[in-house]
């Protein structure tokens, strides 16, 4: 399995930046093979990791997962 390793804040800025969902860029990475992306601060510590799947539907079943555990999160928080 391939590694890509990012670093976090520049990656979410440039998302904020070109008003481009997260899952957009992930679905152009995905050619067949499974990856690791690995979200590295400024200092290179990792801050948390995703598996890109090998298609695109089970990155739709990932991205409304992720989209409903965000809710409950957000939820929790108020």
């Amino acid at each position: 399995m391939k590694t890509v390793q990012i670093k976090a804040e520049q990656f979410f800025e440039l998302l904020r930046l070109k008003d481009t969902p997260m899952w957009e860029i992930f679905a152009q990475m995905i050619d067949g093979e499974e990856k690791e992306i690995v979200f590295l601060d400024n200092e290179d510590k990792i801050l948390f990791n995703y598996i890109l799947p090998s298609n695109k539907e089970k990155l739709e079943e990932d991205r409304k997962e992720f989209s409903k555990q965000f809710s409950e999160k957000l939820a929790n928080f108020n």
